[in-house]
């Protein structure tokens, strides 16, 4: 049962996020609007766009949200094994999904710290270029 969820929330994200899909919308609220004088715009005409739209809403939300829970996952497994075949990566950064907020925090200090000491051994490479002839 997951694995065939796991393929129609594929196959629809990626239908969804087509030219076509788009065009298929904008048709759909085309015919809508142009029955509008002909149902004299009726509380029923009004119903029938606001139903439709709300129950396509709500049913993408959860492919969206499952197709992007099996990327996400996806992207980290590839982020994991390159931390776990670099010999000088920390392999603490394993699991940084698992950290609490705070522990995050720290580690973001940690590498704002460093890019600025990178930025500054840039800066002032290029501010003395004759040293750089090594």
């Amino acid at each position: 049962m997951e694995e065939r969820f796991r393929k129609f929330a594929h196959a629809t994200a990626e239908g969804a996020g087509t030219s076509t899909a788009f065009f298929i919308a904008v048709a759909t609220i085309a015919v809508w609007a142009v029955t509008g004088p002909l149902f004299h715009f009726s509380d029923t005409w009004q119903l029938v766009i606001n139903t439709g739209t709300t129950i396509v809403t709500f049913l993408m939300v959860f492919l969206i949200q499952n197709t992007q829970n099996r990327d996400a996952k996806a992207i980290h497994l590839k982020l994991d094994e390159l931390i776990r075949c670099n010999a000088r990566a920390r392999n603490g950064m394993l699991a940084l999904e698992d950290l609490s907020d705070d522990e995050l925090k720290r580690l973001q200090v940690e590498f704002e710290g460093l890019r600025e000491r990178v930025n500054h051994v840039r800066e002032s490479r290029s501010s003395h270029p004759e040293g750089n002839e090594q």
